[in-house]
């Protein structure tokens, strides 16, 4: 038996603000996209809108010990409780379970510095480096740990002690938490679930290994489909989550249904008139008849 799956909760901020309104009247008003091009020049990038982060992340002590992108997650998982009306639930947060996308972290740009400078007068530059790695990297953020740190923070800050997965990759690994979201409730394996992600484009380190393989645009900002001059990609802060129910579970608790998801795919295209819209089509095709 295939169940329904319905969203509740939407959290999303990114450089144009917080929330789904803000986002849909920008849209609506086809508003400027927010663009820093100075303080990484000449990469420009799309930077966060400053966010009240004591809003949903109450103590200070929590704040300083995450990372930018940790914060921007926590803080956008959050929305998506409020949305759905279960921040203050403890039952519903028993049962809950967490899916994050999540890339490999945030460097140490201090460390790297310094280990990289050692690294030019070293004589074992293997023993080296073995040795700064061991003793700069603080244990608690060793590398191959970094990206689960995104949800046992959010268990934290907002109370949720249902199970918790981490997908570990780029876009994929954002659909793939989507998908497999909804197919366990689908399946009838969960009721209830936050799937999410977040990105933070103000680092150096990313634009760095962006611009290893020639990838970033310079200069000033134009859209995607007037990049022929000087192509490349501009990068964007962001955080999205939704909370994913069961229908019969929201109808139930008299959730507030925001939209039913009947399917999650993807597909790659270039970028080329008429390629997107092509693309658009096949999804379209395969996914068939929308009920």
């Amino acid at each position: 038996m295939k169940h329904g799956v319905v969203i509740t909760g939407i959290g999303l901020a990114s450089s144009l603000g917080e929330g789904i309104d803000t986002h849909a009247d920008a849209l609506a008003a086809m508003a400027a996209p927010v663009v820093d091009a100075t303080s990484f020049a000449p990469y420009p990038v799309h930077p966060l809108k400053a966010l009240e982060l004591d809003r949903q992340i109450p103590k200070k002590s929590d704040q300083r010990q995450m990372e930018p992108w940790q914060r921007l997650g926590v803080y956008a998982a959050g929305l998506a409780l409020d949305g759905a009306g279960l921040k203050d639930d403890a039952a519903a947060k028993a049962v809950l379970q967490v899916i994050v996308a999540a890339g490999g972290g945030e460097r140490d740009h201090a460390v790297d510095s310094a280990i990289l400078t050692g690294l030019r007068g070293a004589n074992a530059p293997g023993a080296f480096l073995n040795e700064r790695l061991m003793g700069d990297l603080r244990p608690t953020l060793f590398l191959a740990q970094l990206s689960n740190l995104l949800a046992g923070n959010i268990g934290i800050v907002h109370g949720i002690t249902g199970a918790s997965r981490t997908f570990m990759g780029e876009e994929q690994a954002g659909v793939d938490a989507v998908r497999t979201a909804y197919a366990r409730i689908a399946a009838g394996q969960a009721e209830i679930m936050l799937v999410g992600g977040s990105y933070n484009a103000e680092r150096q380190d990313m634009l760095l290994l962006f611009e290893l393989g020639g990838y970033l645009r310079k200069g000033d900002f134009a859209p995607v489909f007037e990049r022929q001059a000087a192509p490349g990609l501009i990068t964007g802060s962001a955080s999205a989550f939704l909370v994913l129910e069961s229908a019969e579970r929201a109808a139930a608790r008299g959730a507030t249904v925001l939209a039913r998801l009947d399917a999650v795919v993807a597909t790659r295209s270039k970028r080329q008139p008429g390629a997107v819209e092509a693309a658009l089509r096949g999804l379209l095709a395969d996914l068939g008849p929308i009920a």
